[in-house]
């Protein structure tokens, strides 16, 4: 056994102890992960200029790419949750990997798009199994764990911009190859994992599979009000996180006459503030409940992100690290919510809201890229600031902790 895979093992203390080293080593691949990826929509300024692209393909771009990972994701986990598969999580990585390779000599929108298709394919593979396993590493912390783990993704979306500004941005298009070494070392890591569950992790999924086949579980009726209420509140709350991630940069160039490096600066400042969400979203869902967390941290936001595209440079950009760190606590709790709803099937549970996360971003993104060629990317912001107000559905969530047949017809008030 090499000590990479020595480093992940801690003393056998039962299935239901925090294994933090995979946790922490599958964030540290989701990092690595999401900072390579955060490369496409932080380079979309200098794409849009190289090569004359409309805000409609900008859109077109991001839905392939969501959209490529939005499709797969939920199969994915479906498979894995019968067939584990903990190596190919690495092997994932190498699709990213040459997909950089080909964004960086890519000199048409149509190689643009097969580049992103590949790099929307190693994130396809890397979610739902990633989500799997920091589920069995949790032990009796699940929302910790899949906060920690959603961190290290928004850590490395949040490095994006800052990447962009400083090397693409200087150095060129060609720069991007060079982030291919961040896959070859997210490769090792996740290698590592993969490891750790031939040797332990795989016994925990077995005694969890067995819990999950003998608990009564909520009825079908309370599970699918749940996933549908979830399916349009990632709706208000992508719809919106996309603006941001796709559109925010060129909303401060014309609102403010910004530079592109200046204006991903300010997009890093809003992307590190989703990070900081996206930690305590999950422990706080742990302590007080999973629904009171999702419904604050949507609806909660109303007020900052409705006044918004009115506010002078220095509050905007404020407001809007205030408003994403508030929405972004929402999606650890989401994906634990869902778990717990469907606990046989974590791995495509994780794999279905991942994909639904990328799908409605990629499908926004491109609606959202229309509407700014037709109206001006301020207009698309102005509306978009009311999105949240869709949070206030979370109040009819049902309890999955109640296995009854009437639960769905006690949602009224939250946890």
């Amino acid at each position: 056994m090499t000590a990479q895979t020595d480093s992940l093992r801690t003393p056998a203390a039962g299935v239901d102890s925090t294994v933090m080293p995979v946790i922490l080593a599958v964030a540290a691949g989701h990092f690595l992960n999401d900072l390579m990826q955060s490369l496409i929509q932080a380079a979309y300024p200098l794409f849009k200029e190289n090569m004359g692209l409309s805000f409609v393909q900008i859109g077109i771009i991001t839905l392939v790419f969501q959209g490529t990972a939005s499709v797969l994701q939920p199969l994915v986990g479906l498979y894995t949750d019968r067939r584990p598969l903990p190596y190919a999580m690495a092997l994932g990585m190498g699709s990213t990997g040459s997909g950089l390779v080909v964004l960086a000599h890519a000199s048409s929108f149509e190689v643009t798009l097969l580049a992103v298709a590949l790099i929307g394919l190693g994130s396809a593979i890397f979610h739902p199994e990633a989500s799997r396993i920091a589920r069995l590493a949790a032990g009796m912390r699940p929302g910790m764990a899949q906060s920690v783990f959603q961190v290290g993704g928004n850590t490395g979306a949040a490095l994006g911009p800052l990447a962009a500004a400083f090397i693409v941005v200087v150095r060129g298009q060609g720069s991007i190859q060079w982030f291919a070494a961040v896959a070859a070392l997210a490769m090792l890591t996740l290698w590592g994992v993969g490891r750790w569950y031939v040797s332990e992790g795989a016994q925990r999924a077995c005694v969890h599979r067995s819990r999950a086949e003998a608990a009564p579980g909520a009825p079908a009726a309370a599970v699918a009000l749940g996933m549908g209420l979830l399916v349009a509140l990632m709706f208000s709350k992508m719809i919106y996180q996309v603006s941001f991630g796709s559109y925010y940069t060129f909303f401060l160039i014309e609102r403010f006459g910004l530079s592109i490096d200046q204006s991903q600066l300010c997009l890093f400042f809003y992307l590190a503030a989703v990070a900081a969400g996206t930690v305590i979203g999950g422990p706080i869902g742990d302590r007080i409940g999973r629904r009171r967390v999702i419904l604050w941290s949507i609806f909660g936001s109303l007020p900052l992100t409705a006044v918004l595209p009115w506010l002078p440079l220095g509050a905007n950009v404020v407001f809007a690290g205030l408003a994403g760190l508030i929405m972004a606590s929402s999606f650890p709790a989401m994906v634990v919510y869902a778990q717990d709803l469907m606990p046989r099937n974590t791995g495509m549970v994780a794999g279905l809201l991942f994909g639904l996360a990328f799908g409605i971003a990629g499908i926004g993104a491109a609606a959202l890229g229309t509407l700014a060629d037709l109206w001006g990317i301020v207009t698309v912001y102005q509306i978009c600031g009311f999105l949240p107000a869709m949070g206030i559905i979370a109040i009819l969530l049902p309890d999955p902790r109640i296995p009854r047949a009437e639960a769905v017809g006690e949602t009224a008030g939250i946890e």
